[in-house]
């Protein structure tokens, strides 16, 4: 079978050959978020994917915004740490376990072992929406609330056609995230 480690956990075994000749006397995982905020301007923009692409480049320039440490973490290096990122103490999670478990998903593909996997998810069409009836018209009597991914996108891409085909809509605009 297999076995998998955390970098972590490697780095941690092996210290003293990372560092030779130094005591480590604190060790945790940690992870900082920081601001992201890209704004863009659709007027200015002409290629949205480099506009995005810039935008990823530069991000890791961005203000600190949160420090999450592992649950473990010493007072002492949770507190050196909000310091050298500028973070006041209201800006500190500890979190039990692995700090970043999206990394996780990763290992999903390595494993075919479909009992440790849930069953696929179907998602139903949107409860607000009537099947086969104008989705413009809908949207005219009342607002539509679309519970994803228990629901599926499929009501929203129905209202995309109908709008794209409706000779009164002048501009269809959407946020990406």
């Amino acid at each position: 079978g297999m076995c998998f480690v955390s970098l972590s956990s490697i780095v941690r075994a092996h210290m003293d050959d990372l560092f030779p000749g130094r005591e480590v006397t604190e060790f945790s995982q940690f992870r900082v978020t920081r601001h992201s905020d890209k704004a863009l301007d659709e007027e200015d923009v002409r290629n949205l994917r480099t506009a995005l692409r810039q935008g990823l480049q530069q991000r890791h320039y961005g203000q600190a915004v949160r420090l999450e440490v592992s649950a473990g973490c010493s007072a002492f290096l949770s507190d050196f740490l909000l310091e050298q990122f500028a973070l006041p103490p209201a800006t500190l999670f500890r979190v039990p376990g692995p700090v970043n478990l999206v990394r996780l998903s990763q290992l999903v593909d390595l494993v075919n072992d479909p009992a440790l996997l849930f069953p696929p998810w179907s998602a139903s069409w949107p409860r607000q929406l009537l099947s086969g009836v104008s989705i413009l018209e809908q949207l005219r009597q009342r607002d539509v609330l679309i519970h994803q991914p228990f629901e599926s996108f499929d009501g929203v891409l129905a209202f995309l056609r109908e709008a794209v085909n409706d000779p009164h809509v002048l501009v269809i605009k959407q946020t990406i995230y």
